[in-house]
Formats: C-alpha cells, structure tokens, sequence
C-alpha cells in the first residue's frame, strides 16, 4: 500500500504529493499512473518497453513488467521530485521515516 508524503518545491513553493511503497494504481492501470503525474518520459518508455517485451512474450512477459513496476514506481517517482528540487514538507518523523525508506540520508533530503 502506498504512503502519501507532502513535497514543497523550496523555489517556488509549489506543493505537489510523493508516495513510497507497492502502488496498486499501477499494478492495475500499468504506466497510466505517470502520465496522469506529468511523468511523460517514464509514461512513454516504460509503455514501449512493456508493449515490446509483450509482443516478445506473447503477453505474459508484460505481466511480469508490470508486478515489478508496481513495486518501484512511487520510490523512483518521489526521489526525481526530490531530485528536481522538492523537499519533504511533512512532520519530522513522517521526513524520517520517508528518507529511510527511499533510502536518502536526512541532510540530502532537505526538510522545510
């Protein structure tokens, strides 16, 4: 199940959601889900990827691209929000629990 934490652009101020953990949206909507985030690039890729190891497959190999998507979608969507310059606007014990999981150490995770 996912986790919703705030994310606070520390330029602009805008505030926009991350999450951590299984993502079932994608699970069942497949690269749906970035698209629906403004996440074109991963939108575009991760769908010819999957269309392609499909053909490859006869469907099933896309089943198999998608259960692990799901598994890694959130952290990698959440750490290129952080990458483009968001912080974690959460509680202090929400930030530090959310760094634990994507992995990040406190002071690269930048806290409001």
């Amino acid at each position: 199940m996912a986790t919703r934490i705030a994310l606070k652009h520390k330029d602009t101020g805008i505030l926009k959601d991350g999450f951590y953990g299984f993502s079932w949206t994608t699970l069942f909507f497949g690269f749906f889900p970035a698209l629906f985030r403004g996440d074109f690039i991963t939108f575009i890729g991760g769908f010819a990827v999957t269309v392609i190891i499909g053909v490859l497959t006869v469907g099933i190999g896309a089943f198999f691209v998608g259960l692990a998507w799901a598994f890694m979608y959130n952290k990698y969507y959440t750490r290129k929000l952080l990458e483009r310059g968001y912080i974690l606007a959460g509680s202090e014990g929400d930030n530090a629990l959310v760094a634990s999981a994507l992995g990040l150490a406190m002071s690269s995770a930048a806290v409001a």
